[in-house]
């Protein structure tokens, strides 16, 4: 039983050793507190290697949010549909019905999305 644990053991020992030697490395070689005192661009926050020009208390329209999660909806079932795929010719023809009434609903929810102009972006 224990040996069955010991890759697991070995593979823990590793990743700690290697962040470890990571941490004592960037110690030792990386820049140190008192080299960024010269530089004023040290403490501003890495936005693309250029200074940050507005406000981050900007308001962010609705509308991302509702295409982002449209994405996120037809991307699930793109995910959801591969499995199906693996195994539809093992199942039979129960899984082509479910197939087939699981685009039904979606095909149905992507209409409903467009006819409400969930899509429009202005």
């Amino acid at each position: 039983m224990t040996d069955q644990y010991l890759p697991v053991l070995l593979f823990i020992l590793f990743a700690i050793f290697f962040v470890a030697a990571i941490l004592l490395i960037n110690a030792v070689f990386g820049p140190k507190a008192r080299d960024r005192k010269d530089y004023d661009s040290k403490f501003l926050p890495f936005e693309c290697g250029s200074n940050p020009y507005q406000e981050n208390t900007r308001r962010v329209s609705v509308r991302f949010y509702l295409v982002a999660l449209l994405f996120v909806l037809f991307d699930l079932e793109a995910i959801l549909l591969y499995p199906w795929a693996i195994v539809a010719r093992s199942i039979g023809t129960t899984a082509y019905i479910a197939f087939f009434i699981f685009m039904f609903f979606l095909v149905l929810a992507l209409i409903y999305a467009y006819r409400k102009k969930a899509f429009d972006w202005r």
